[in-house]
């Protein structure tokens, strides 16, 4: 049977920071994002004792503290956070509602960030260019107000900015 949670506000930076501060949450979230989709708590476990072990095989009283430890403490959180949707009787977890939220704090789950800075850096450049091309006085370029232009690039730069950070 899976709880349900009827949080639908968005998480507060603070508490994607408590989520992502314990190794444990932070490796489910990983893993779950790794595996796309459904995944046994059982893996989990398995992956997050192997993770702590300092020997092969994993010795069983770890693995047991891992899932004891996800089962009473970790999985639930993360349910009432609706980071993830955990079914305590099949056993499996799931993404939730905020899973992207926290996910995109996660190591390497950053691309959209380099996107945009990639996006910021290429208006950057061209308002550049287009200030030099308006100081050499060049027929077509020196028509170009330089300060307008300047404005507009650095107008889309905040307007991409703002649309990452409320998107």
């Amino acid at each position: 049977m899976s709880v349900q949670t009827d949080r639908t506000e968005p998480l507060a930076e603070s508490e994607v920071f408590h989520i992502l501060g314990n190794d444990r949450r932070r490796a489910i979230v990983q893993l779950l994002a790794e595996e796309g989709g459904q995944i046994d708590v059982s893996d989990v476990a398995t992956e997050i004792a192997a993770t702590e072990s300092d020997t092969t095989p994993v010795p069983n009283n770890l693995y047991k503290s891992v899932y004891v430890s996800l089962q009473q403490t970790h999985l639930p959180q993360l349910e009432e956070d609706a980071v993830i949707e955990y079914d305590s009787d099949a056993k499996t977890i799931q993404p939730g509602r905020h899973f992207d939220e926290v996910l995109q704090y996660v190591d390497g789950h950053a691309a959209d960030h380099s996107q945009v800075l990639g996006l910021h850096l290429v208006l950057c450049v061209f308002g550049l260019a287009v200030i030099a091309l308006a100081g050499l006085n060049l027929p077509l370029a020196s028509s170009i107000d330089p300060v307008l232009s300047s404005v507009l690039v650095f107008l889309a730069v905040a307007a991409s900015s703002l649309y990452r950070l409320l998107g």
